[in-house]
């Protein structure tokens, strides 16, 4: 999620760079044993002025990273840094490290604007990026670029991209990000999944910081209303997407998957209910409603009563008990429980959590 919105943003600034002729240099994490502040695929560009775009530690790793990437601008050799942090878990933190973490960092000459990555970023489907960590001294190898469909690029052989090329359709679906040995060779696999996606029925005022804050996190945001004057750039700059429709047409205009989060909010019971009729009846992960609790349960009763429902999906009132006040802080609540869901999380505070902050959830 973080990956997916990073990437788009290195990707255009290196574009950039580019075209007014600067020089830069790509790090990346490519391993990660124990814990770290980023995981595998994390990146930061680094042009020959010493700008960055991206991040690799959210440390003070990030200095020895960009004066590694500035001697890479002027040597055009990569290099491949481990940055091990000891069981101090202050100074790990300091660091950008995780107690007892050690983080692999690629650095590379980024010597070409890389068009055909940053254009499937625009799709709503998985590709991996796989390649060839070169030896000391070695030059890059190639990369291979593996979408369900499709491959392009090379990674120097016929044998290595076709068994690649595999390797990297079996991720796809995942977030496995990393280092593979196949075939005496070491190839890092940036595997890259579509961000998820929310979907707020109604362009209301309250609608725009939640567009807002959402397309901020790595939300890929569509609003919805029937009212087309609500729906201009102007009043939702970062949403991916304004789509004309009451709740009777939504199926059909805006077709929604197991991947999409929806928030109605339209401030009308019978709009309210033509939404939520038609969220019930697609694969939508989450639907928050917006309002009172006896609200809610009032237009849940309405569609139970005409077929069986399923409320397991269904938060109303929508977003976390944090004690809101104005549309800012609705939003900032919506949008943590929402990460909740999806992360299989409940949402206590990390003080009571007595696993590690970044353990997966079983």
């Amino acid at each position: 999620m973080k990956q997916w919105l990073e990437t788009r943003e290195v990707l255009d600034r290196l574009a950039e760079l580019r075209r007014i002729g600067q020089r830069a240099a790509l790090a990346t994490v490519v391993r990660v044993r124990g814990s770290a502040y980023r995981h595998e695929g994390a990146k930061l560009l680094v042009a020959e002025d010493g700008t960055t775009t991206g991040n690799v530690s959210g440390g003070c790793l990030e200095q020895d990273v960009r004066e590694v990437a500035l001697h890479v601008i002027r040597t055009g050799r990569p290099e491949l840094r481990n940055y091990c942090s000891s069981a101090d878990e202050i100074a790990a933190w300091d660091l950008g490290v995780g107690c007892e973490g050690q983080v692999d960092v690629f650095v590379e000459p980024a010597l070409e604007p890389r068009p055909r990555e940053r254009a499937l970023l625009d799709e709503r489907r998985p590709f991996a990026v796989c390649s060839v960590m070169p030896a000391t001294g070695e030059t890059g190898k190639g990369r291979l670029i593996v979408t369900p469909d499709a491959v392009a690029g090379d990674l120097g052989s016929l044998d290595l991209n076709r068994a690649m090329t595999a390797w990297a359709r079996a991720l796809l679906g995942t977030e496995q990000s990393g280092l593979h040995e196949i075939a005496s060779h070491s190839i890092f696999c940036d595997v890259f999944l579509p961000p998820p996606q929310l979907a707020l029925c109604g362009a209301g005022d309250d609608a725009r910081p939640l567009a807002r804050l959402a397309a901020e996190v790595g939300f890929r945001v569509i609003v919805v209303d029937r009212r087309p004057g609500f729906l201009t750039a102007e009043r939702f700059p970062t949403a991916a997407g304004l789509v004309e429709s009451d709740g009777a047409g939504l199926a059909r205009r805006a077709p929604l998957d197991a991947g999409t989060y929806a928030v109605v909010m339209t401030h009308n019971f019978a709009d309210d209910q033509a939404y939520l009729r038609a969220l019930v009846g697609m694969p939508v992960a989450y639907i928050g409603m917006l309002g009172p609790r006896q609200r809610t349960e009032r237009l849940v009763r309405n569609l139970s009563a005409a077929a069986p429902l399923d409320e397991a999906r269904i938060y109303g009132p929508v977003g976390l008990d944090i004690g809101t006040d104005g549309a800012e802080q609705v939003a900032l609540a919506v949008i943590a429980e929402i990460l909740a869901v999806r992360s299989g999380r409940r949402a206590d505070s990390l003080r009571e959590r007595q696993a590690s902050i970044h353990a997966p959830t079983e």
